[in-house]
């Protein structure tokens, strides 16, 4: 299984570490030379290889603080880059962090810039990762990860020195409102194997802060050392607050309580790997194209991770197919033994009932042919529809006489349904196209009529006739014939009358006209 490895860097060696599901334990330690890094690079091969996160300890450390313009957006990060380079053009691994903006003036950003002066140290187990195309997230630094540590040990005054002891030394971190200002590693034993005197150092680095105006006079700067419990007493008699001084001591058993490791280590590397462990905060220093194996592995893993996602869901949607069709199939069991109970009561039903006069087919055949009579079979109805219409919009115009009928060529004709009941004889077949099957059968309709109005305006008797015409006529699929007009202008018949004479009109001097009417539909 793969294991994620947390790497301790400092001037001598580096140490491994294994992370995994948030417990850290140790590994071993390679020197800083050929022989260390060609173990090394067995170590990680025989191996699974998984991410790699490497912390670095060391004093060849640079922290350089300034004031730039402040410069938002694409421009604004382009100039942090410039002022990086010009800061630190010997080394790759540069960081750089915006700690606020200045109170007064421009109110320009105040800006913190580190970079590891020496990269000789560093590239080298970088290089050995690399052959090894061995996933490297992120390259750290202890005086970056003690900004964590503080947090979590609750240290926030103004002016504060964190100590701790590491295996590079005693390093010295300088906070200033909660922000990182200044750090430097001393040696923590000196050549005589003396322990360094933590208060002598600590009169330095005030000293130092003070030059550099990061301390006023009269401030006090709170130094916090992070120590094992049996040497709390020894230091206790080497530092002495002053009136610029204040120490304070922290356990080791106390800080490792807060951090979440199970046994207080001597020193404070694990504390730190612990946290960087548990925050994998964004790397300090670029990488470039080093980190491209630790990209690559981060896709593989996105891709396991779609597949198996895929996988799941088929899995699932297969799992509820299965599900369903068992459904189905159950209930199609259901309906066939409910369609076998039903049939076998029809059955028993019908066995007791006497012999039907139609089979089932003929009753649904004969309603169908009632529906379509009913639906296509010709009826007067429609027409004197029409006429009524048309008599609506020609008051001149009264009916003396209606006669339809139904016609099919070569038929014989169809008795009128306005008269009476034809003559009784021997019954002949009628085709089923007057009946309306399979469709309606064209209709006629003939209309005698009389104009009402003045007798001697034969002008406007005319026009009322051909406008009643034209309204029927303009009825759909409705065909208009003049079979007589009040007025017969034709010139080979005798045109006779009286002009003038209202009174005493009879009958036969009322002008009359008559229409055929063909409708089809």
């Amino acid at each position: 299984m793969l294991r994620n490895h947390l790497l301790y860097l400092t001037s001598e060696q580096l140490c491994v570490y294994h992370w995994r599901l948030g417990k850290l334990t140790t590994g071993p330690c390679f020197a800083s030379d050929d022989d260390g890094i060609d173990a090394f690079m067995d170590y990680i091969d025989a191996a699974p290889v998984g991410p790699c996160w490497l912390l670095t300890d060391l004093i060849e450390e640079d922290y350089h603080r300034l004031t730039l313009p402040h410069v938002s957006g694409k421009a604004g990060r382009q100039m942090l880059q410039r002022r990086l380079m010009q800061q630190y053009r010997e080394t790759p691994y540069r960081h750089v962090s915006i700690q606020g903006r200045a109170p007064e003036g421009r109110r320009d950003d105040i800006a913190l810039l580190s970079g590891l002066t020496n990269p000789s140290i560093v590239q080298p187990w970088i290089a050995a990762l690399e052959a090894l195309k061995a996933p490297l997230a992120g390259l750290y630094t202890t005086t970056l990860m003690s900004d964590v540590l503080r947090r979590k040990l609750g240290l926030h005054h103004e002016h504060l020195l964190l100590v701790t002891e590491q295996s590079g030394g005693l390093r010295q971190s300088y906070f200033r409102d909660g922000q990182l200002k200044f750090s430097r590693l001393t040696l923590a034993i000196d050549r005589d194997g003396v322990p360094v005197n933590v208060a002598a150092e600590t009169g330095k680095t005030l000293q130092f802060l003070t030059s550099v105006h990061l301390i006023e006079r009269g401030d006090v700067l709170h130094t916090a050392i992070v120590t094992p419990s049996d040497q709390i007493e020894r230091l206790s008699a080497l530092c002495r607050n002053g009136p610029e001084t204040a120490y304070h001591f922290i356990p080791m058993e106390t800080a490792a309580a807060k951090v979440g490791l199970p046994e207080a280590p001597r020193l404070a590397d694990t504390l730190l790997l612990k946290l960087l462990g548990a925050e994998l905060p964004r790397s300090h220093y670029t990488l470039g194209q080093a980190r491209r194996y630790y990209q690559l592995w981060w896709a593989r893993v996105a891709m396991y991770g779609a597949s198996a996602a895929i996988l799941g869901c088929t899995l699932m949607w297969a799992a509820v197919s299965l599900w369903r069709a068992g459904e189905a199939d159950n209930a199609a069991t259901r309906m066939r033994a409910e369609t076998a109970r039903y049939d076998s009561q029809y059955q028993a039903v019908m066995s007791d009932m006497p012999p039907a006069v139609a089979r089932t087919a003929n009753m649904k055949a004969a309603v169908a042919i009632e529906r379509m009579l009913a639906e296509k079979g010709p009826a007067p109805l429609p027409m004197v529809r029409m006429l009524s219409n048309a008599l609506e919009r020609a008051p001149l115009i009264r009916l003396n006489r209606l006669d339809w009928r139904v016609d099919l060529p070569g038929a014989a004709p169809a008795p009128s349904a306005m008269q009476g009941p034809a003559d009784s004889g021997p019954a002949t077949p009628v085709p089923s196209r007057l009946l309306g099957l399979p469709s309606a059968p064209p209709q006629a309709l003939h209309l005698e009529a009389e104009i009402s109005g003045q007798q001697d305006d034969y002008r406007a008797a005319l026009d009322a006739m051909r406008q009643f015409a034209q309204a029927l006529a303009a009825q759909p699929h409705m065909a208009v014939e003049i079979e007589s007009q009040p007025l017969d202008t034709r010139p080979t018949v005798k045109l006779s009358g009286k002009a003038g004479v209202t009174a005493g009109v009879t009958a036969e001097d009322k002008l009359k006209f008559a229409l055929n009417l063909i409708w089809n539909p």
